[in-house]
């Protein structure tokens, strides 16, 4: 079993008190290099293509990540932390698409 490191958890606290996507980006960018963005944008898109059952091929054309980073994300994804799985439940419970009608109507 692989050991887990020590987290400050100041990053995440900074991270929860950004409200829009655009504040998100704005951090984001003052935050991490363009490399290091990039990668995690491509890994999360990755992610998401897996969770949606799309094969590594088409994840591959649509991304442009290679089959190792597909592979890694996929390990990720079956015996990780459940992080990935904990935000695509939440972002599908909270789609407008599924709120037809405003609370009362």
């Amino acid at each position: 079993m692989k050991a887990k490191r020590e987290h400050n958890p100041a990053l995440y606290e900074a991270i929860l008190a950004l409200e829009t996507p655009a504040e998100c980006i704005d951090f984001f960018e003052d935050l991490c290099t363009v490399g290091e963005l990039s990668a995690m944008e491509q890994r999360y898109q990755v992610a998401k293509g897996l969770h949606q059952g799309k094969i590594y091929n088409e994840i591959l054309a649509e991304t442009g990540a290679s089959s190792a980073t597909i592979s890694r994300v996929n390990r990720t994804l079956q015996y990780g932390n459940g992080g990935y799985e904990l935000v695509f439940s939440r972002l599908e419970s909270a789609d407008p698409a599924d709120e037809k009608t405003a609370p009362g109507e």
